[in-house]
């Protein structure tokens, strides 16, 4: 027998391994004990004492509570609470009593929520809503699961699979975009929450990786620090350095922080000589009316603008500036204006499909490559478009199944369509038996086109809004079945009409579906490739054309049409859920779905 004396600490430090992981799943933060026990040599070998095994049985116990991904109702834990987070339509079941032991804001949040529901005579369940614990600022899911579970337990969790990374192969995934996403929306839930040691792990993670954080995205990590006010000095006064020393403008800097922090970098900037031209002071009143015209969405007054010769489009960075901070239609008309380069390099030498790529909207990308933009073009540290988006996008969401009818997710199609724009493949022809059955028939292209675009709508909507909004389809009159069509607008045009005589209005909108269909086949081939399958099934636009048919011919037709449209969307399900799946199993080996996450070992 031997007498030693062992004293434990661990605190928030052992969260982190090496390699600026987080997902030490073990370590209990913050728990102390100093304990003078008598120890066999076999004792002796145990990593814990005493206190610390029964603390580790109470935080595994607790956490065995805390269930996220059960809803209240399937939840047998007696949860008495919940945390709804509006954003993704979920709710988290939570223990009053647990939060509140280990929270004085919850403790705060509970007794208020308490006395408005007593008056009210509410049931027992209490309703937290996210936003309003986490006020302005936007936080994930996972982001709420993982600062809850370190309240029930103690433990930091391990970082949640696909969520912490990129969809780009090449990187490490210690410092994309995601995972400084989740990091920083667990240290401003912390600082919210009143988790003291919680704030100070991550930021100190966040300290450790800063200087391998794209700049851009500093400015995030800059404001949450300033959002966590003292807590986080460290942490702001080293963002805020960065982003002096940054080729970050002036207007993207205004536009992302408060002001007393925009007006710090630029104070700074003067001092440390940081004088090139758009580096630190603003642009001139000429290029400010053009912007702030911009902003407006007053494309019109622009034009006036470039009247007065003061400037161009060119030299007020004008497309980068509504890429970044308009409406996709302001700048699909400040396009249509042809007075700018669409290849221009601001002074950070990124060219605006650049900074497309960094918005993430599709309709402004595929404008741009219509325009012709380069995909080609790489910024200064070496990177394409593609691989922009592709850092700023979270694996989970790219490989994330879509039912028929839902839209995709914008940062999946914005890589969809830069990688079709990259092979360069030429535009295909129609290859639809059905178009080439219609010959010179002009009412039967036109009530093929409609049935076509009708049916993009239906199963692949944001593709089919994104080529139909550049088509400008909207304010062409849309052709009807007849005129006996309940829904059918006031100022269609029925293609049933006899004679059938080609008018202006036919042109316009033959034009704009046309279009409509040339761009989906361009940027998403596998959804056109769908659509010709099923278009040329049977002949569908034979069933829709009702002409002089009798009624009973006419029912025929139309129960037989709906019924070919329900059997081929079943099948399009079908096959579209067979497609995920072989897109995730051969993916396996090369994404970082399947893979080991780089430098940080994150763990699954």
């Amino acid at each position: 027998m031997t007498t030693t004396s062992t004293t434990m600490v661990i605190d928030s430090r052992t969260a982190f391994s090496d390699s600026n992981d987080i997902s030490n799943g073990s370590s209990i933060c913050c728990v102390a004990a100093t304990t003078t026990t008598t120890t066999t040599a076999a004792e002796n070998s145990l990593s814990f004492t005493p206190d610390a095994a029964a603390l580790l049985r109470l935080s595994e116990n607790l956490d065995s509570l805390f269930q996220p991904s059960l809803s209240l109702s399937d939840s047998d834990s007696f949860a008495d609470a919940k945390i709804v987070v509006s954003g993704d339509s979920r709710e988290v079941a939570v223990h009053r009593c647990v939060l509140s032991s280990r929270s004085s804001f919850f403790r705060s949040a509970f007794a208020s929520k308490r006395e408005k529901e007593k008056e009210r005579d509410k049931e027992r369940v209490v309703k937290l809503e996210l936003k309003d614990l986490a006020g302005d600022f936007e936080v994930g899911f996972d982001s709420v699961v993982a600062v809850l579970g370190y309240l029930y337990s103690g433990k930091v969790r391990n970082l949640p699979r696909g969520i912490c990374v990129c969809v780009d192969e090449d990187c490490s995934h210690e410092a994309c975009r995601p995972a400084v996403d989740f990091v920083v929306e667990v240290l401003y839930l912390s600082h919210k929450f009143e988790i003291v040691e919680l704030v100070s792990l991550y930021q100190r993670h966040l300290l450790d990786i800063l200087d391998k954080i794209a700049p851009d995205d500093v400015l995030v990590v800059l404001s949450v620090a300033e959002m966590c006010g003292n807590a986080c000095d460290g942490l702001l006064a080293r963002c805020i350095d960065k982003i002096v020393r940054s080729d970050i403008d002036v207007t993207t800097i205004d536009k992302s922080l408060p002001q007393n922090v925009v007006k710090q970098i630029i104070d700074t900037r003067k001092e440390l000589g940081f004088t090139e031209p758009g580096r630190v002071e603003f642009p001139d009143k000429h290029v400010k009316r053009i912007h702030r015209a911009l902003e407006s969405d007053d494309v019109e007054l622009v034009r006036m603008l470039l009247k007065e010769r003061h400037t161009t489009l060119d030299d007020a960075y004008a497309l980068h500036y509504a890429v970044a901070h308009c409406d996709a239609k302001t700048t699909t008309e400040l396009l249509e204006l042809g007075l700018a380069d669409v290849n221009l390099r601001n002074l950070r030498g990124h060219t605006v499909l650049h900074v497309a790529a960094m918005r993430k909207e599709p309709k402004i990308i595929v404008s741009l490559l219509t325009k012709g933009a380069h995909p080609s073009d790489i910024t200064s540290d070496d990177k394409k478009a593609l691989q922009i988006a592709k850092r700023l996008t979270k694996a989970v969401d790219f490989y994330k199944t879509t039912e028929q009818g839902k839209d995709a997710p914008k940062d999946r199609l914005c890589i969809e369509i830069l990688e079709q724009a990259e092979r360069r493949e030429p535009l295909l022809g129609e290859g639809s038996v059905s178009l080439a059955k219609a010959g010179d028939d002009l009412r039967m292209k036109l009530l093929y086109l409609e049935n076509r675009v009708a049916l993009a709508r239906l199963l692949f909507p944001m593709e089919a809004k994104v080529a139909m909004d550049i088509a400008q389809v909207d304010g062409t009159s849309e052709f009807t079945l007849s005129k006996n069509i309940a829904d059918a607008r006031r100022n269609a045009v029925d293609l049933n009409e006899a004679p059938f005589i080609l008018k202006e209005e036919h042109l316009q909108r033959m034009k704009a579906l046309s279009k409509t269909v040339e761009l989906g086949k361009r940027f998403f081939p596998r959804c056109s490739d769908v659509l010709n399958k099923i278009m040329d099934a049977e002949d569908l636009s034979q069933l829709a054309f009702l002409g002089k048919d009798t009624p009973e011919e006419r029912q025929r037709k139309r129960k037989r049409y709906l019924e070919l449209q329900d059997a081929l969307t079943k099948a399009f399900t079908e096959d579209k859920e067979e497609f995920d799946r072989s897109t995730l199993s051969s993916s396996s080996s090369s994404t970082p779905m399947g893979r080991p996450y780089g430098k940080t070992n994150f763990k699954r």
